[in-house]
């Protein structure tokens, strides 16, 4: 009795992971701000940059992860004020990041300075992850459907929010190979092409930061 108590618990928990991973793909897969993100900056700065972006937007997810799973998303989807602050931040700094786009007369010479990019990229996508307050609101309400409460949250939460994050890196890196492929053929055409990839981006960067504003919902689909 035991054993086929055991047996079934264990496969309930088999399960439920398999669940996790399936839909932590799926949402993975699909594309939103963050892939746009990535992807444009890979099309205006080069690979590297978008892969230390990666590095960035992973780092802010995770630490999103923790503070949901602390419980500061909770507080977050309770108090308006809170959720505004954190949200007009990071709409200001994806603003920001546009503004400073439509500022740069030639990306190549961004792209030629290879000790600048990397960290600049990485520490853009950190702060562009870690102050949309949604990320945290998602993981508030996502991770909890497969905690077992009896088996102490807090630490399962925190493993499935690094498989979480993990999983999401790994696509995100698929979309800026897919995107640094692209690059050449974009870059290749003319210096026309590259100032309207340089104007696309800014306008991708302020109208994120504008729906981010805009959004007056709290809830984290």
């Amino acid at each position: 009795m035991g054993h086929h108590a055991i047996s079934t618990a264990a496969a309930g928990i088999s399960t439920t992971f398999a669940v996790f991973i399936t839909a932590s793909l799926l949402l993975a897969i699909a594309p939103g701000p963050g892939v746009l993100y990535l992807v444009t900056r890979t099309l205006g700065e080069g690979r590297t940059a978008g892969l230390r972006s990666i590095g960035g937007v992973a780092l802010g997810n995770l630490a999103n992860a923790a503070l949901a799973s602390l419980g500061v998303a909770a507080v977050l989807a309770a108090s308006a004020h809170a959720f505004t602050v954190v949200k007009l931040a990071g709409a200001a700094y994806l603003v920001f990041l546009g503004l400073r786009a439509l500022r740069r007369r030639d990306v190549s010479a961004l792209c030629a300075a290879p000790a600048a990019v990397p960290t600049a990229a990485f520490r853009d996508g950190f702060l562009v992850a870690l102050f949309n307050p949604k990320t945290a609101l998602f993981f508030a309400a996502f991770l909890p459907q497969f905690v077992d409460a009896s088996r102490g949250s807090l630490s399962q939460s925190l493993i499935l929010s690094g498989i979480f994050v993990s999983i999401a890196a790994g696509t995100d890196t698929l979309y800026v190979f897919a995107a640094d492929a692209l690059g050449p053929k974009i870059a290749s055409r003319s210096g026309a092409m590259r100032s309207l990839g340089r104007y696309l981006t800014a306008i991708v960067f302020v109208t994120l930061g504008i729906f981010l504003a805009l959004s007056d919902s709290r809830s984290a689909s």
